[in-house]
């Protein structure tokens, strides 16, 4: 089976989620999704709902669930928007800021050591290639 993407990618996910929780998920208090839209929110201006949901290829009722627990926990704040008046856009708090800051920094801390493994061309051929995967399939 080791000739099947799925396969590999499914034994990396194993170091990988270890990793992840050991250093960021409980620590933090971050699931993956959490994480993945606190960095999202860090690096871009005016997204909303439907950015998100187009984005990461979540169902909108699962988005808004999420989005609910972000809003709950003080992490992530609806606003209107500058661009167009009708739209809302999330932003993070300034306490979600701050976590943000804090689970990028302990993520390359758990990336670490899988970094040291590899060279920094195979790292960025790695990434390269995991870009490549998954955009597979979309316009």
């Amino acid at each position: 089976m080791s000739h099947l993407l799925g396969f590999a990618i499914a034994r990396a996910r194993v170091g990988t989620n270890e990793a992840y929780f050991t250093h960021v998920g409980e620590p933090l208090g971050l699931k993956p999704v959490d994480f993945t839209l606190l960095m999202l929110l860090s690096r871009n201006d005016q997204v909303t709902q439907k950015d998100l949901v187009q984005a990461l290829n979540i169902p909108a009722p699962h988005m808004t669930l999420i989005i609910a627990r972000l809003l709950e926990r003080g992490l992530v704040a609806r606003e209107r928007s500058s661009v167009d008046r009708r739209a809302q856009v999330l932003e993070l708090t300034e306490s979600g800021r701050t976590l943000a800051e804090q689970a990028h920094a302990a993520s390359l801390q758990a990336e670490a050591p899988l970094r040291a493994r590899l060279s920094p061309a195979e790292w960025a051929m790695l990434m390269e290639l995991l870009h490549k995967c998954g955009a597979a399939g979309r316009p």
